[in-house]
């Protein structure tokens, strides 16, 4: 398939990127190179620096894709608190954007990475598809919105879509990782710490009602994520939108995680406890039984270690550029 990748030289587009090419698909990728890593495009893909908001239109229509992968989003959760506009914009308008240069030039084959955040705060465990969504941010709230938009594109104009939420992303896949200038995740900042890059991991809370008293969330491969947006991609059917969560059904504690990090990396890993952060959640895991049973999806590196292991060969392998600046 001729596919276009939007937000490609970020972490999860640039891994699904490598592994749609690895695959054999031809793949453009778009991305303004804002937040993303020039480095990060695969060697093999076609690269145009810019707004997907501004040449959606142009792109598809010199193109002719078979599909889109919409990945280009404003993503940081306290960001999105301090500037919805901000968000409101990139994400919800530069998505009905592209929904309008798919319509007009018929290209209708939509995977669109959503998230987890869309349930806000859930009262229970595992996470299903049908749960209330209630998200809590400005950010979560885009992912929605952009959600329902798909969702009668895909009534009123025949667009085949799958949406995919994704619960916490991590591991590196084919030389493609975390590599961001304002890191928020779990694994990528204990493994800065591990590379001297930080004093210390901040623990929000150890006085939480699970087994050790941290935080649990659900962590997800990589690579594993990249293998449902094709499995996605290649079962669109015209005129249904389907929305899948995805995550490895287990979770792992903030000390199981830190604990993992000592054991891969060798490195002492100080921790420091601190007060506990409003709004999160003692446990956040994920049911991906739907993905499962509809796309015939089946992640293999669900284990810790391994997630960690390959996090860690990818982090490490930077050097001093895991903390700096995306490099444009």
């Amino acid at each position: 398939m001729n596919l276009l990748v939007t937000g490609g030289a970020g972490y999860v587009g640039s891994v699904c990127t490598a592994v749609l090419i690895e695959r054999g698909h031809s793949v453009t990728v778009v991305d303004t190179l804002a937040t993303g890593n020039r480095e990060a495009v695969h060697p093999d893909a076609t690269f145009i620096q810019g707004d997907i908001a501004d040449v959606a239109h142009s792109v598809l229509s010199e193109h002719h894709f078979d599909g889109v992968l919409h990945f280009a989003a404003r993503s940081l959760v306290g960001e999105s608190v301090e500037n919805p506009a901000e968000y409101w914009q990139h994400n919800v308008v530069t998505t009905l954007r592209l929904l309008e240069a798919m319509r007009q030039t018929n290209t209708n084959n939509l995977v669109f990475s959503s998230t987890a955040a869309t349930y806000g705060e859930p009262a229970q465990v595992p996470i299903t598809e049908d749960f209330p969504t209630a998200p809590t941010n400005p950010y979560g709230a885009t992912k929605l919105a952009i959600d329902a938009m798909i969702t009668s594109y895909a009534h009123a104009y025949g667009l085949g879509a799958t949406s995919l939420r994704y619960f916490n992303v991590a591991g590196a896949y084919g030389g493609f990782g975390e590599n961001r200038e304002v890191e928020t995740h779990l694994i990528p900042i204990v493994l800065q710490v591990a590379l001297g890059h930080r004093e210390s991991i901040k623990i929000f809370g150890d006085d939480w009602p699970t087994p050790d008293g941290t935080c649990i969330r659900d962590y997800i491969h990589i690579f594993d994520l990249a293998q449902a947006h094709l499995l996605a991609l290649e079962s669109n059917t015209a005129g249904a939108h389907r929305i899948y969560n995805l995550g490895s059904g287990e979770g792992f504690s903030v000390r199981e995680v830190i604990d993992a990090c000592r054991q891969i990396t060798g490195h002492p890993i100080p921790a420091v406890v601190e007060s506990r952060r409003a709004g999160d959640p003692a446990v956040l895991i994920a049911s991906s039984q739907k993905a499962k049973e509809e796309l015939g999806w089946q992640p293999e590196r669900t284990e810790l270690n391994q997630i960690m292991a390959d996090a860690w060969e990818f982090t490490s392998a930077l050097g001093d550029r895991a903390h700096s600046a995306p490099k444009h």
